[in-house]
């Protein structure tokens, strides 16, 4: 290995070692906010068809991610739900980005890539998207942005077959970029940037591919728009905005970028949303300011300082997306968010890294100088980083960070509040809510999830009201009107609680759930008919409902169908094999036949997984005394007592 070589090795282990440093804190920290979404309750990621479903259905949560999926799913299967594992897959994609930008930028001659290098991946900006195993889309989307990147510079470079093979390696990275997050769509201004760059002209042919490359990205973009507004629903597909407000809004976001990265200090993970009001003149300061500085950079292009004007260009254009001209559902919260300008921020600090090192060289300064200088800046920024990276410990102290550092923002409060409620602490859950109400009161979100809270406190009439609330914000939430069905359901109301679940297959016919309960209340009304109807369209849209199962199964059983009754309640307990009620059902259905002891497994197995159902210890008190066994009988007997008092006196 020659000594270069060993130079090299030696400063990526190095800028490794500093980013497990810096991350230290977050390493141990554990699932965030949509990391429930994209990993542990992500079914495709531990389903057996879940990688075809990943690729070729359209079941996937959020946006089309594939790669990103088949990267979480490999996660899953080797790591289970433990964090850490996750996390060190986020620095160690993160450290081979700033390698791969080091490698770009170097293939661009650009002074100081390495030094770049580390401070793109030492930058506390960039903790958002390395800290969030959500945003290992963006990790991984920017890896083969990069590769893509580089394989167009060599393709530059060479002739013949290998210019042929580079090509076809701009396409292969492209699609996989695409494919782990579709903002990678921006690599062909970057293309054409790079070309500049090297002072090649593009010819016919290039120009073709590039605008190849440009088609397919925007046949992505095309394919994830339509997946938002016809998949995920049009409601929740984004915050949509005037053509001037989108302008007021891309400039000044463009102005608070640059300006988190020259100075980075109170980053949040969720910034105030500012007020956009196109008759203000004031509002119009961050554009004109922003048409000021193109003028300066067209100025000094033409004088052949091209360096400025192609890393703002890079800047704009890989955040383009992102500016507000395509309604993203975040606008709901913020305007700019950290994760956005990862990629982005490596042309401003490729900039002032290049401006750095010749300025150092037209000072004439010693190597050993230039090195300690440069090691400076690094330390400043890793240790900011990892001051940052404390607030990623965990899910409670990231909302609580936020709303310290941004005190309006409701969207933390409110998701503080869901949190509490997830660790039972109801009453500060309430307190964080109604805070979040405050700032934001026709939040339809928060009045929801309030009403959720009160119903597990036992307040009823405050909950309803709540629903109420929601509902008078937006009416088409369909599970507010499922939500409150329920609740009534829970108070006895079953009429209204019927009409409730009705309401709430009109807004959403598709909800399998709400055909099952709406089953339930209709058997115990009687009308028998009717739930039959509701449960196998139920099964219709969720085959695989293995509550669905059991819940017919019942109704099945009820009116002496045990044959079928059995073949519900064993489909249930093979779509979920500890489904305690499914196998006490079908222990039950098997006793009512005399098969005691075909029954008895069943019992044990429910009573394995719930071993506070009451009933199945009742009914298996039941089956051993037919099977000449009163001793173990009795056992199950005065548990199902203590259990439930009601039962006592009962003849099992």
């Amino acid at each position: 290995m020659s000594r270069a070589a060993k130079v090299r090795l030696a400063g990526a282990l190095l800028l490794l070692g500093l980013l497990l440093a810096a991350y230290g804190p977050s390493l141990r920290g554990g699932f965030l906010w949509d990391d429930d979404v994209y990993v542990a309750g992500n079914e495709l990621l531990t389903a057996p068809d879940g990688l075809r479903r990943i690729w070729f259905s359209t079941d996937a949560p959020s946006q089309y991610f594939p790669l990103t999926y088949t990267l979480m799913r490999a996660e899953r299967s080797a790591l289970g739900l433990d964090p850490l594992g996750y996390h060190l897959v986020s620095v160690g994609l993160h450290g081979a980005n700033a390698l791969l930008a080091a490698l770009v930028l170097g293939l661009l001659a650009a002074p100081g890539a390495w030094l770049a290098a580390a401070l793109f991946a030492l930058h506390p900006v960039q903790v958002e998207s390395v800290a969030w195993i959500t945003e290992q889309k963006n990790l991984l989307s920017t890896l083969f942005y990069l590769a893509a990147l580089w394989a167009w510079i060599r393709s530059l470079e060479v002739d013949g077959r290998r210019r042929r093979w580079f090509g076809a390696g701009v396409f292969a990275f492209y699609l996989l970029a695409l494919f782990a997050k579709t903002t990678a769509c921006t690599l062909p201004a970057a293309l054409v940037l790079a070309a500049w760059r090297k002072g090649i002209r593009l010819t016919p042919a290039r120009r073709l591919q590039v605008a190849a490359l440009l088609g397919i990205g925007l046949a992505m973009g095309l394919f994830t728009a339509w997946w938002e507004q016809h998949l995920q629903g049009s409601r929740d597909a984004g915050v949509r905005f005037p053509f001037l407000d989108c302008v007021l809004i891309a400039s000044r976001a463009l102005w608070f970028y640059a300006g988190k990265l020259l100075w980075p200090v109170r980053l949040e993970f969720s910034y105030s949303r500012w007020a956009i009001d196109a008759s203000d003149p004031r509002q119009y300061g961050w554009l004109l300011a922003g048409l000021a500085a193109a003028v300066g950079l067209a100025l000094l292009w033409r004088r052949g300082i091209r360096g400025p004007a192609l890393a703002a260009l890079f800047f704009v254009a890989c955040l383009s997306p992102l500016l507000g001209f395509i309604p993203l559902y975040t606008f709901q919260y913020s305007f700019v968010a950290d994760h956005y300008q990862y990629l982005a921020c490596l042309g401003p600090i490729a900039l002032a890294t290049a401006g750095a090192a010749g300025l150092a060289r037209r000072v004439g300064l010693p190597a050993w100088s230039r090195r300690a200088l440069a090691a400076l800046p690094i330390l400043l920024l890793a240790a900011l980083t990892r001051q940052q990276a404390h607030a990623y410990r965990d899910i409670e102290t990231l909302w609580r960070d936020t709303i310290a550092k941004n005190p309006a923002s409701w969207m933390a409060r409110d998701n503080l509040g869901c949190e509490l409620a997830a660790q039972d602490r109801f009453g500060e859950a309430v307190e964080s809510f109604r805070a979040a109400l405050q700032i934001h009161p026709r939040s339809a979100r928060t009045h929801f999830n309030l009403a959720n809270t009160l119903g597990k406190m036992g307040r009823g009439p405050e909950a309803l009201a709540a629903y109420d609330r929601a509902l008078a914000e937006d009416p088409l939430h369909a599970k507010s009107r499922f939500n409150k069905a329920h609740l009534l359901a829970s108070l006895g109301r079953a009429e209204e609680a019927a009409a409730g679940y009705e309401e709430a297959l009109r807004v959403a016919p598709g909800m399998a759930v709400a055909h099952v309960n709406l089953a339930l209340l209709l058997a115990g009304q009687g009308r028998v008919g009717e739930a039959e109807e509701h449960y196998r369209e139920a099964l219709r849209l969720e085959p695989d409902n293995p509550d669905a199962c059991n819940a017919y199964g019942m109704l099945l059983a009820a009116r002496g169908d045990l044959a079928a009754a059995q073949e519900l309640y064993g489909q249930a307990i093979r779509l979920r094999p500890d489904h305690a009620h499914a196998h006490n059902n079908l222990a039950n259905a098997l006793a009512r036949e005399g098969r005691w002891a075909e029954a008895v497994p069943h019992y044990e197995a429910a009573l394995q997984a719930d071993p506070g159902l009451a009933e199945a210890h009742f009914n298996f008190a039941a089956a051993l005394r037919e099977l000449g066994r009163p001793d173990e009988a009795r056992v199950h007997i005065e548990e199902a007592v203590r259990l439930r008092p009601d039962l006592a006196g009962r003849a099992p």
